[in-house]
């Protein structure tokens, strides 16, 4: 069983450990950072990952981290590490207007599972949370986290959507980020707002995500669904590194970025990969070939380098992590819906 390089006390240090490129990015915005949304599975690492480099580029500013905060410890967290914590519901238009300014914003607010059952909650969230965010900043650089859901499926022989490609996807979720996206667009256009659309799939790290996913099904005899037959994966400090660094590249119109690893991975490969270092033959189930949600993110790896940490540490991480009993944050991916209903 492979080494871990963290314990389960220093996990969210790792996994925020800040680039070169991030402190440069801050050295260029050289004010606070609003961060709307940071009580989900990303924001803790974000927020954290800001926070360290801010120390590190002896940058006085702060990191105001802005969220219903619904779970007591990832405020208790962020607080420890220097980050000033703001609890708002981004849905209350007043609430909104009197968080504090910045010169830039990273928006991580959304919905996602659940749509299915409360259509309208869903649309509530991603698009009239993301109108409140957008007027009361207007004035400000904003980096929006959107989804690679927005795309229509491909063949993983296409290498994957480029920012260019059709955005006709299945399912009310993809639509409903469609319209947060169009929100975000119309404000850059009506203010001069510089904005940046973040198109990530799939941020994975050792207590949730699509390997931590089908590395539970192994383990537990069931079988991997194959019908999603490829899946695009990103190491989610990398993928947080990533999505500051678009501050830069946010522009009036907005400018879509999509974030993720360098190439389409198989889902049986995942598995088998994973089944060897568990111990555990995988079994399969769905029919492989069909369409999927692939990204290329080319452009962002053209702007920031591609993302430094391996495939096979990421299995070698997940398999480790698990075998060695550490804690899961129970919110599966759900990565095989091809139908796009969450």
């Amino acid at each position: 069983m492979a080494a871990l390089p963290f314990t389960p006390d220093s996990l969210d240090d790792f996994l925020a450990a800040p680039t070169p490129g991030v402190e440069a990015t801050l050295r260029r915005i050289a004010g606070d950072i609003v961060v709307a949304g940071a009580g989900g599975k990303m924001g803790g690492t974000l927020c954290l990952m800001l926070a360290a480099a801010m120390q590190r580029a002896s940058l006085p500013h702060k990191v105001r981290a802005v969220s219903r905060f619904s779970t007591p410890a990832s405020r208790t967290l962020l607080e420890s590490h220097g980050v000033e914590t703001i609890a708002c519901d981004l849905i209350d238009r007043d609430a909104v207007a009197r968080l504090p300014d910045a010169p830039a914003v990273i928006f991580m607010a959304g919905q996602k599972f659940g749509t299915s059952d409360t259509p309208e909650l869903t649309w509530a969230m991603n698009t009239v949370v993301p109108a409140n965010i957008a007027e009361r900043y207007r004035r400000c650089r904003i980096a929006a986290f959107s989804t690679g859901c927005v795309y229509s499926l491909t063949t993983v022989e296409s290498g994957g959507s480029t920012e260019q490609s059709p955005t006709a996807p299945p399912g009310e979720y993809a639509h409903s980020c469609l319209g947060r996206e169009g929100v975000f667009r119309f404000f850059s256009r009506r203010y001069g707002t510089p904005v940046s659309l973040i198109r990530l799939n799939y941020s994975v790290e050792p207590r949730y995500g699509v390997l931590i996913d089908i590395a539970q099904r192994i383990l537990g005899g069931e079988p991997v669904d194959l019908t999603m037959s490829h899946v695009n994966l990103i190491w989610q400090r990398d993928a947080c590194a990533h999505a500051i660094q678009t501050l830069d590249l946010a522009a009036s119109p907005a400018v879509p970025v999509n974030v993720t690893g360098a190439e389409p991975l198989a889902v049986r490969h995942l598995a088998e990969e994973l089944g060897n270092r568990l111990g555990q033959v995988p079994v399969f189930t769905g029919q492989e070939g069909g369409p999927a949600w692939l990204n290329n993110a080319s452009l962002s790896h053209r702007h920031f380098g591609p993302p430094p940490t391996a495939l096979s540490d990421m299995l070698d991480w997940t398999a480790a992590w698990l075998l060695q009993g550490g804690t899961l944050l129970g919110k599966p991916t759900h990565f095989e819906a091809g139908d796009g209903k969450f």
